[in-house]
């Protein structure tokens, strides 16, 4: 019994460890993403209202020059309440972006792709899965239960014009008569000789763009021909567009609209472009097989490094990570900051991550961002500008009245720190020591303390309200022989009533500034002084802001359109809330942007632009932004209230972007006179 016992569990431990051995393992996440996504459709599947979305996303597959015979978006075998992973990644010469998600109706979705693909279209067959390519470079692909759509773009490597090396294509190299993909590959492509080959094909298309230039320039010339004859004949422009509407009679001044004769182009030209079309379609194929291969024989579950994961909240709606720094300092700019001798300095500056997470809540959507320096020293001191000291007298501007308002609290003294940073972590670069030196030297002649003294990093910007003034503008008619004329007219336009301030320990140094602009030679024609406050006049008056004050009292220097705006005003409950909650952030601010379209309400002019006007001041709503240090981030909470009666704040847009749809087809429609 016991030998039997002791030979099932050897025989155990063999086939576990050849489990182990052969046991299909998780597709990595891409190590050159610089994206990455996921939806939760759980969540989202249930704020989503199919019966109003369906007829729109109808209306809108009628645009597209396939038209797709699908009318049921909610029905197309994609399993909506599961997770989505999306994720894009570039170099020099491709770009992909890659979406995975659950099929639960395989029969249903093939039925859905047949309907999306180019009719005659074959569907290819693997070993595991099948795939289609919907468009030139839009590949789908699924087995059973599963499905990915990858959208893949390639770009032929070129001579690197801001080095003398020949550019690296990290992912595609020549094999054979076509292009092979290989995903991980780094292969050099060498400097070729002249091909005068390739000249010509350069050349001839150099012709087919004159040509299009001249048939351009004709149809421009018999345009204005036909200008010419109208105006001779009415002495004026036709009412709506010259080119399409016509009333009775006029036939025969603005004749139907010539056909041009197109220039026919070279056929063994054409037939090399189609050859390198298709050259180009068999590189981003292989590259989606590739990816495809990749994911269909694994376990097919996609495995992300946990630093991506870093922030996500399992119950946001969405979560996306981007490697800002990567987007920035890879490809062409890189390569650019390379040749500026403070290059590096711009590349440390955006080396930094950022995290969202979004909610789609019923009466609001909230964005959540944690910004990251990738240099933890660097995020450090990045964190210590955030925590300044609070002012409750620049907390006393904001009143209930006004449309918004943007409240800084930050450490002025510690910005010289991080500027020290961005600098002293510069690399091995041409000027390292040279920079390490001037720094030294800075930090020596400033007077750190003395400088945060006249700002010591304490701000508000008020906008009260916007107010209608008219201004004088000068615009251009033409008499009947095309003489020019000036011609002075006037015009409404929206102007911000604000006031901006800051905290100040140094209330001498503002006011020797101030003095000198009102007894400046050059100077004292616009700058004046009548008591304690200055003042700025354009003595034409005819720009937005021809006035604005200057004042420098209790430790405060303003800057406002508005003397009124000096005095402080009796907050109310609300304002006294937003002046408390303003002091617990470094930056936080507010935007009723339902008052701000009222006020620019003048600003639109035609009927279309009122339409539209009069259906945003129905429904938007007001915008709430605060940020402060988290642990080892900076994170930024930005919160849009909505103020219509949809489900939630995801079918807030829809229906927003419905009525908009309705008033651009409703114009498209002849006007029954």
């Amino acid at each position: 019994m016991k030998s039997i016992l002791l030979k099932t569990q050897t025989l155990s431990l063999v086939l576990f460890g050849f489990m182990l051995v052969f046991a299909q393992k998780s597709m990595k996440l891409p190590t050159d993403a610089v994206f990455y996504m996921e939806i939760n459709g759980k969540q989202l599947n249930q704020k989503i209202n199919w019966e109003k979305l369906n007829p729109l996303l109808h209306e809108l597959s009628k645009k597209s020059k396939e038209k797709s015979s699908w009318n049921d978006y909610s029905k197309t075998g994609i399993k909506y309440d599961a997770t989505q992973y999306h994720y894009a990644s570039f170099n020099d010469s491709i770009k992909t972006y890659t979406t995975h998600f659950i099929v639960d109706n395989k029969e249903k979705f093939q039925e859905f792709i047949n309907s999306t693909k180019k009719k005659g279209l074959e569907i290819s067959k693997k070993k595991n899965y099948s795939y289609v390519d919907i468009d030139d470079n839009i590949f789908v692909a699924w087995n059973g239960d599963r499905a990915v759509l990858s959208m893949v773009s390639y770009t032929k490597p070129y001579k690197d014009i801001w080095s003398d090396d020949v550019v690296t294509d990290s992912a595609v190299a020549v094999a054979d008569s076509a292009a092979v993909a290989v995903d991980s590959a780094y292969a050099i492509e060498p400097e070729k000789p002249f091909d005068y080959k390739e000249e010509i094909i350069n050349l001839k298309e150099e012709i087919k763009y004159l040509k299009d230039e001249i048939r351009d320039n004709n149809k421009e010339i018999t345009r204005i021909q036909k200008d010419i004859k109208y105006l001779e004949k009415n002495h004026k422009y036709p009412k709506e567009n010259v080119d399409t509407q016509h009333s009775e009679g006029e036939t025969e001044v603005y004749p139907r609209e010539e056909e041009y004769a197109e220039a026919e182009i070279d056929t063994a030209y054409q037939k090399e472009l189609d050859s390198m079309r298709i050259e180009n379609f068999k590189i981003v194929k292989k590259i989606a097989e590739d990816r495809f291969d990749q994911y269909f024989n694994s376990n097919l579950e996609l495995d992300v490094p946990k630093a991506m994961l870093s922030f996500r909240d399992p119950n946001s709606d969405a979560y996306v990570y981007t490697d800002y720094g990567r987007m920035v300092n890879d490809g062409v700019y890189g390569k650019m900051m390379k040749h500026f001798e403070f290059g590096q300095f711009l590349r440390n500056t955006y080396n930094s991550n950022s995290y969202y997470n979004l909610y789609f809540d019923k009466d609001k959507v909230k964005l959540v961002n944690n910004y990251q320096h990738k240099n933890p020293d660097i995020q450090k001191t990045v964190s210590s500008v955030y925590k300044g000291k609070k002012n409750k007298k620049l907390a006393a501007l904001i009143n209930e009245k006004s449309i918004g308002y943007y409240v800084m609290n930050l450490n002025g003294a510690k910005t010289f720190d991080m500027m020290y940073d961005l600098l002293q972590d510069s690399g091995d670069g041409e000027y390292k020591k040279e920079m390490e030196l001037m720094m030294e030297t800075m930090k020596i002649i400033l007077d750190e303390e003395a400088i945060t003294k006249i700002a010591p990093g304490n701000g508000i910007f008020v906008l009260n309200e916007l107010v209608s003034k008219k201004v004088d503008y000068t615009d251009y008619e033409y008499d009947d022989d095309y003489n020019e004329k000036e011609v002075k007219k006037t015009k409404d336009v929206a102007v911000p009533d604000f006031t901006f301030a800051f905290a100040t320990e140094n209330e001498g140094y503002w006011n020797r500034v101030f003095n000198v602009l009102s007894t400046n030679k050059n100077l004292a024609k616009k700058f004046s002084k009548n008591g304690n406050i200055y003042s700025f006049k354009d003595e034409k008056g005819d720009g937005y802001m021809d006035q604005l004050y200057f004042v420098v009292k209790d430790g405060i220097v303003y800057l406002t359109s508005s003397t009124e705006n000096l005095t402080p005003q009796a907050q109310s409950a609300v304002s006294k809330q937003w002046a408390k909650d303003s002091s617990k952030y470094p930056l936080s601010g507010r935007l009723d942007v339902q008052r701000l379209l009222i006020g620019l309400e003048k600003e639109f002019k035609t009927p279309s632009e009122r339409k539209t006007l009069d259906l945003f001041r129905k429904n938007v709503g007001e915008m709430y932004y605060k940020t402060e240090v988290k642990g080892d981030s900076v994170e930024t909470e930005i919160d849009y209230n909505i103020k219509n009666s949809s489900e939630n704040s995801l079918m807030y847009f829809f229906d927003l972007f419905d009525e908009i749809f309705k008033i651009k087809e409703q114009e498209k429609k002849p006007q029954i006179l």
